[in-house]
């Protein structure tokens, strides 16, 4: 663990098992710094409470609190957690080059990932030059296209972008939402066998369990 971790006051993540929020496990468990998941009741409606939306309007989750900082949306909690406490380690450093490709596909999979494969799913008819996913075969050729670095986004270093990246695919792949081709298939698979990926899966399972959600 860095040796900051013990000072550090620990990181709040407002939490259900089955939203975005559990991804974010993984996030938090990359980094190796104290952190807390706060639940939030769906069924109760907490979600949609004035103390909720007054951290979030929108009325989701993730949030994440980090001290008087409040952070929304997968993507941009991941970026904001690995800039803070894991420059140079799961991001690459401001004056790094390879932090374009590192961005790029971050933002590729909320932006592109997840809206292309939800219209194809429902039916949704959109021309390819009007939808920012653009083109669905072009979509899982870029994806097969970003894979083909390496063992991770950024060839043999992994990073935060392996965590937003590769967690949508995973997550695709489970529900049979994409395709998933040799090079998904492989590097899902990579991904899923790291110690901190293991860990938010158990976390997640652990509180399944406790509220009665399976």
């Amino acid at each position: 663990m860095p040796e900051y971790a013990a000072n550090t006051m620990a990181l709040t993540l407002y939490h259900h098992p089955f939203s975005r929020a559990a991804g974010v496990v993984w996030t938090l468990e990359e980094l190796g710094v104290p952190y807390e998941l706060t639940f939030v009741d769906f069924a109760k409606g907490e979600h949609k409470s004035p103390a909720h939306l007054a951290r979030n309007p929108m009325g989701k989750i993730p949030v994440l609190v980090d001290g008087d900082q409040v952070v929304t949306e997968g993507a941009a909690i991941a970026l904001y957690l690995a800039d803070r406490y894991a420059a140079g380690r799961l991001a690459p450093a401001l004056d790094d080059p390879r932090r374009g490709t590192y961005m790029r596909w971050i933002l590729f999979a909320p932006s592109v990932i997840e809206p292309g494969a939800l219209a194809k799913l429902n039916g949704w008819a959109a021309k390819p030059s009007q939808a920012g996913w653009g083109d669905y075969e072009a979509m899982l050729a870029t994806i097969d296209r970003a894979l083909s670095a390496g063992e991770y986004l950024l060839g043999e270093q992994f990073s935060m972008a392996d965590v937003v990246f590769g967690g949508t695919l995973g997550y695709m792949r489970r529900f049979k939402m994409l395709p998933a081709s040799p090079a998904v298939v492989a590097y899902t698979d990579r991904l899923a066998e790291r110690p901190a990926h293991r860990r938010a899966d158990a976390r997640n399972a652990e509180i399944v369990k406790e509220r009665g959600l399976g």
